[in-house]
């Protein structure tokens, strides 16, 4: 052992008691001392790292070749960028992460050749204290900048990314209607495939997302390879992802979605970091609760406008013909014909029917929102329940097919079926012009568990951008408005409530061409209760 090796052993007590890694190397890189400290802050043992190459231990593999250069440079005598100055820099760990430290350098001569002693201690606390800061700055201006929930969304994400040096960020919100999580916004830092794990839509108690908004609780999965009940984490932990931890989003009482990021090293679930996610998510939820009064307050204004709108029109045409043509048989009477008679009478009774149909929506409308919409399910057929709507539906030029099995028994209610078969198979019609065709299907799957039930039309279609308001009350798409096509907007309301109460889902195809096609999906035997059980 050389001289020096015998100096730095007789001051062993103190390096060992010393709470700063302590490490020392000569001029060929080789260490040659390395104490506790050391072995905590760099994750070697002594045994591990005595007579190693410093640059393989404790640099970065990206910045070997520059720490090859400063050493030669000390080693010759010049002055070095690290000799005699206090350095912060990211180090290199034996798992293979990068930990920020504080470090200073000194060198000195031996009998065994010159000595270089390196003193440094872990500043990940400070670092990450650093980090939290910038990232909480980064959201509150992220969020009071947006202009939209979707560009705040991203914001959030984009600044917990960059700032926080994550390489994956996601914000889930919960889909009511569609009873899923979509992800509203991901961050990926550069570089990352995420292939097979950046899916948009999970449901509900499925990967960390869902079990975050299942339980209404922050979540840690410390390794996710380790994660085996969850597809999603193992598809994260083969693109090198290793950590995720998500907490969840609220509004008071009010769930709202997931925060949620992920991590390619093995970090342990400290406090601080769920207090920086919990503070961040409870500023997203006050936002959003913000935005949804906002657009609450202009949603009622234009509900009450179209609701007068339809009254105005959809109320006040049939009345209006209803008492010009009962006038016109109290004038004319006499003067009239059998055959004129009948024709006003008919006038007289399509537009009371018209009002009628009216008025049981608008009660349905009313049952809906106070949650007493009655449902009474007993042994039914659809296919018989399609076929009389089918009898009963407007006569009108076109081709109308129905394809259908013989019988399709399910557990439901006949008579709100029949209401929806009405309305879906009466809108295809409606809206199709003379010449054109409506189709309707009904198929049970495979496992007899799931009926699939579409109405397709070649007719005026919905425009993209408005399909999202398709099911809310008392909205026209304005290729109906704008062709006077009468109607309430109230039926696809009172359908999707309908089938929901069956357990079933209501959706609009994307079709590429023209027309509509409604795609309905119902359980063969769902647990429906009547309300207020």
């Amino acid at each position: 052992m050389s001289a020096g090796s015998g100096q730095i052993n007789d001051a062993g007590a103190v390096l060992s008691a010393a709470l700063e890694a302590y490490l020392a190397f000569d001029g060929t890189g080789r260490v040659v001392a390395w104490n506790p400290a050391a072995e905590t802050t760099f994750g070697y043992t002594h045994d591990q790292a005595y007579g190693r190459s410093v640059e393989d231990l404790i640099v970065p593999p990206e910045s070997r070749e520059a720490g090859q250069a400063e050493l030669a440079a000390l080693a010759a005598g010049r002055s070095g960028h690290t000799q005699g100055q206090r350095r912060q820099w990211l180090a290199w760990h034996a798992d293979g992460h990068r930990i920020p430290i504080e470090m200073t350098l000194a060198t000195t001569d031996e009998a065994g050749g010159r000595l270089f002693h390196v003193f440094a201690h872990d500043i990940t606390t400070a670092h990450r204290a650093s980090r939290f800061a910038a990232a909480e700055a980064a959201v509150a201006r992220g969020l009071a900048e947006a202009d939209s929930v979707g560009t705040a969304a991203q914001r959030v994400v984009d600044a917990l990314g960059l700032k926080m040096n994550w390489p994956v960020t996601e914000l889930w919100m919960i889909d009511e209607d569609r009873q899923l999580l979509v992800c509203a916004a991901r961050h990926s830092q550069p570089g990352w495939r995420l292939r097979t794990f950046a899916v948009n839509t999970l449901e509900p108690g499925v990967a960390l997302p869902g079990r975050v908004c299942a339980d209404a609780a922050p979540h840690w999965i410390p390794d996710l390879s380790a994660d085996t009940g969850s597809l999603r984490s193992r598809a994260g932990a083969r693109i090198g992802l290793h950590v995720a931890v998500g907490v969840p989003v609220c509004t008071g009482r009010h769930l709202l979605g997931a925060l949620c990021v992920y991590g390619d090293r093995v970090e342990d679930p400290e406090d601080t970091l769920l207090g920086l996610l919990s503070g961040l998510a409870a500023q997203i939820g006050q936002y959003l609760e913000r935005r949804r009064a906002e657009e609450l307050t202009v949603e009622l204004a234009r509900t009450k406008d179209e609701f007068l709108a339809m009254v105005t029109h959809e109320l006040r045409n049939p009345l209006a013909a209803i008492a010009g043509t009962a006038s016109l048989l109290t004038e004319e009477l006499d003067d009239l014909t059998p055959d004129e008679q009948r024709h006003y009478l008919r006038i007289i009774t399509r537009n009371a029917e018209r009002l009628g149909v009216m008025a049981e929506d608008l009660l349905d409308l009313a049952r809906l929102e106070s949650g007493h919409l009655a449902i009474n399910p007993t042994a039914s057929d659809l296919s018989e329940i399609i076929r009389q709507a089918l009898q009963a539906a407007p006569d009108k030029n076109l081709t109308v097919t129905a394809i259908l099995p013989e019988r399709l028994e399910l557990y439901a209610d006949p008579i709100r079926l029949r209401q929806v078969a009405d309305n879906l198979i009466s809108n295809a019609i409606k809206y199709t012009p003379s010449g054109g065709s409506v189709t309707i299907t009904a198929t049970a799957d495979a496992g007899g568990d799931k009926i699939t039930w579409t109405v397709a039309d070649t007719g005026i279609g919905i425009p993209a951008a408005e399909r999202p308001r398709l099911f809310r009350r008392f909205y026209r798409a304005s290729t109906a408005v704008d062709r006077r096509i009468p109607g309430t907007g109230l039926g696809l309301v009172i359908t999707r409530a309908i089938i929901e109460r069956h357990q079933g889902t209501i959706n609009l195809a994307d079709d590429a061409g023209s027309g509509t096609t409604f795609v309905v999906e119902l359980p063969v035997k769902p647990s429906i209760t009547s309300p207020g059980s």
